[in-house]
């Protein structure tokens, strides 16, 4: 027994162990600090073009597409990689962690560029969250700690990578829960178990870090006051998980094939491409009244917190869900850095709310939050994230059942249009990106040494 017990005491005090759980902790510090100043700096950012639209509605027809061009022409000539979502370019570099490719996709560089120009964007009107590039900005700041303090072991690396990503969207939402399972099912592949207590410690710590700087246990979407009613929800579940899904999968579809084919277009008229997409975020706009613009949060917690009466609905329209779903897809193809996770809830929640019509005034909120976690569902087909997400964000767990239900019918039906997850979709044309400018970079020398 004494023999046991020395050996557990040494094994408590190891150095190498206490350097990786410092580093684990202290990274987790350090993401969720990064996350919430720059959740500061996108909802200025949100804020300062609303009051532009506000002071004159046709001032996006200049802003906005001057401002894309802008925003691609650095992202392209100072912070290459940093395009997109950043959770792709995540799952990228799990699959490779001691490659050079890791350290160009998380470094340091690209991270700042990635919330930078998120930043910018959102200044010019695009529709376009920053919870995707939290997840890749903590998993750039764990997995440069790693590299930094020199850890051992491509498992514990990918635990770096995981923990980050998995600690970006708990800081970026306040969902503990939803980090931990995210981390695990959007990234599971590269999931190791001797790295879930430490991604769960990391995830734990990014979100007190990020909750002390905003000085607030706040929820996201406020408290949603959906309640669970047998005699009517299970028809809202079938309806809203059918059409969420259907419509999320199509988006994700239109998304993975218009990125795909952009790719050699963009790469002699980049600047004609963001032109356009901003000039069509800018009619959009019009079109909407000023709803489609920036991550969506203000009308999608304005949808949630709702009490079922129709002034809730009196400023939002009926064709709001398109409008954001057509700015959030626009946005993206751009080439400009920016999430698509935020636009979507708010997509969701218009859906929810135009789907709620067809029910009793007194149900309006509980088929919202159903419509949210249906057509987020079938925008990841991530269905646990999707719906633990949705009820950490709307502090409900009364319908924790019917969410569930929701997201795995919303998911399956998704899989009918888009046959592979978003992430991992944009994931393979990242890489067949980069695999195409490598052999023209390859042909060229070949040219030249062949004058």
């Amino acid at each position: 027994m004494q023999q046991n017990f020395r050996r557990t005491r040494h094994r408590f005090f190891k150095r190498n162990l206490w350097r990786t759980r410092i580093l684990f902790w202290g990274g987790a510090i350090l993401v969720g600090l990064f996350a919430a100043l720059f959740a500061i700096m996108a909802n200025q950012a949100d804020h300062s073009f609303r009051d532009l639209v506000a002071y004159n509605k046709y001032l996006p027809l200049i802003v906005t597409p001057l401002g894309l061009v802008l925003t691609a022409y650095i992202t392209r000539r100072f912070f290459a990689g940093a395009e997109g979502s950043g959770i792709p370019q995540t799952l990228v570099a799990l699959k490779n962690t001691s490659g050079s490719l890791s350290q160009r996709l998380l470094s340091i560089r690209v991270v700042i560029g990635k919330v930078l120009m998120c930043v910018l964007g959102l200044l010019s009107g695009a529709s376009i969250g920053r919870e995707g590039p939290t997840v890749h900005l903590g998993a750039a700041v764990m997995y440069s700690l790693g590299r930094y303090a020199h850890i051992p072991g491509n498992y514990l690396e990918r635990g770096l990578i995981m923990a980050g990503g998995g600690a970006g969207i708990t800081a970026a939402f306040n969902t503990p829960l939803a980090g931990i399972i995210f981390a695990i099912e959007e990234m599971g592949r590269s999931f190791d178990p001797r790295n879930s207590s430490l991604i769960v410690i990391a995830v734990i710590f990014a979100g007190m870090t990020a909750l002390l700087v905003h000085q607030s246990n706040y929820d996201y979407y406020g408290t949603s006051p959906a309640e669970l009613d047998f005699s009517w929800v299970w028809l809202g579940v079938i309806i809203c998980g059918v059409t969420g899904g259907l419509l999320g999968g199509g988006f994700s579809q239109l998304l993975i094939s218009g990125s795909r084919r952009l790719v050699p277009v963009m790469k002699q008229r980049w600047l004609l491409v963001a032109l356009a997409c901003g000039l069509t975020l800018a009619i959009i706009g019009l079109l909407s009244d000023g709803l489609s613009y920036g991550t969506g949060y203000t009308e999608a917690k304005a949808i949630v917190s709702c009490t079922g009466s129709d002034s809730c609905h009196a400023n939002l329209g009926l064709f709001y869900p398109l409008y954001k779903l057509l700015a959030t897809m626009i946005s993206y193809l751009s080439g400009i850095p920016g999430g698509i996770f935020a636009p979507s809830l708010a997509t969701g929640a218009g859906l929810g709310r135009d789907i709620a019509m067809l029910f009793p005034v007194e149900l309006a909120s509980t088929i919202v939050v159903l419509g949210m976690v249906a057509y987020f569902s079938g925008v990841v087909q991530a269905p646990i994230t999707a719906f633990v997400i949705v009820m950490e964000m709307t502090d409900n767990q009364n319908l924790m059942l019917a969410m569930m239900a929701t997201s795995l019918l919303a998911s399956g039906a998704s899989k009918l249009i888009c046959r592979k997850s978003i992430y991992s979709a944009l994931a393979e044309n990242f890489v067949h990106a980069l695999s195409q400018e490598k052999k023209e970079h390859i042909d060229s020398a070949a040219v030249k040494l062949n004058k």
